[in-house]
């Protein structure tokens, strides 16, 4: 098995209970994560993906500009 990937994280630290004289949380100590490899996409997605690349679709673009290349870029790719 190979140890790639491998993520150090922090416990959660020690805090009050309201209305309770004792505290909660707060093992010492560090907790290392090893997170899943993305899932293989499906030819419909790799497909959609291309597209939207080619059409230059990318996150953070307004809703106005998406809109419009979705209805004139993204049609022209699958023809």
């Amino acid at each position: 098995m190979i140890l790639a990937k491998l993520v150090k994280k922090t416990r959660p630290s020690r805090y009050k209970v309201s209305g309770t004289p004792y505290y909660a949380g707060g093992n010492p100590g560090i907790i290392l994560v090893n997170y899943p490899r993305p899932y293989p996409k499906t030819a419909q997605q790799r497909k959609i993906g291309e597209a939207a690349r080619a059409c230059g679709i990318k996150a953070g673009m307004s809703r106005a500009d998406l809109t419009k290349q979705m209805h004139e870029c993204i049609p022209g790719k699958f023809h």
